[in-house]
C-alpha cells in the first residue's frame, strides 16, 4: 500500500538519488498524520462549540483536579499558547462562563484561572468525544503495535533539541 508520502519521496528519488528520504518518510507522514488528526479532533468537538484552544485550556484545567484552578502561566506552559493568545482564550472562556478570574490566596499579585460548573461538565463531554476520536486512529491496531508506536514516538518527542 502506498500513500501520498510515497509519492513524494519517489518524485524526489527521480530528481535527487543523491538525498536519503528515510527522515522525509518519517517526518512527512507524522506531519501529514497530524494535520488530518488535529481536523478530526475539531470536527469531534464541533458539538460542544468548543474550538481545540479552548477545549485544551478547560481539559488542562479539569486534569489539574479540585479545584481546577491554575495561574495563567500555568495554562501557558501546559496549552504552549503566546501571553496574547491565552488572554484572549481566557477572556472568550470567561464570557461563555466556563471560567472566571479569581484572585490567589496565596499571592496577591497573581490571578488564578478557575474552571466553573459549567465549564468542568463541558470538559467531561469534550473530553469524551476526544478520547473516543483519539481511539479511532489506533483502533485498527493491537495492543503491542500500539504500546510500540507510542515508544517511538516518545523517543522522537525527546530527540535532538529544536527550540520548540
Amino acid at each position: 500500500m502506498t500513500d501520498l508520502i510515497d509519492d513524494l519521496i519517489n518524485a524526489w528519488r527521480g530528481e535527487r538519488p543523491d538525498l536519503d528520504p528515510s527522515g522525509l518518510a518519517v517526518v512527512g507522514r507524522i506531519i501529514h498524520l497530524g494535520q488530518r488528526m488535529q481536523m478530526g479532533a475539531s470536527q469531534a468537538l464541533q458539538s460542544t462549540g468548543l474550538a481545540y484552544t479552548d477545549f485544551d485550556i478547560i481539559a488542562t484545567l479539569r486534569r489539574s483536579g479540585d479545584p481546577y484552578a491554575l495561574t495563567p502561566k500555568q495554562l501557558r506552559e501546559a496549552v504552549l499558547l503566546s501571553s496574547g493568545a491565552m488572554t484572549a482564550a481566557i477572556d472568550r472562556l470567561d464570557r461563555a462562563k466556563l471560567v472566571r478570574r479569581r484572585p490567589s490566596e496565596t499571592d496577591r499579585r497573581s490571578l488564578l484561572v478557575c474552571l466553573t460548573e459549567e465549564g468542568k461538565t463541558l470538559a467531561e463531554r469534550a473530553a469524551a468525544l476526544r478520547f473516543a476520536e483519539a481511539q479511532s486512529w489506533t483502533g485498527q491496531l493491537t495492543p503491542a503495535e500500539t504500546q510500540h508506536l507510542i515508544d517511538l514516538l516518545r523517543k522522537l518527542h525527546a530527540g535532538p533539541e529544536r527550540g520548540a
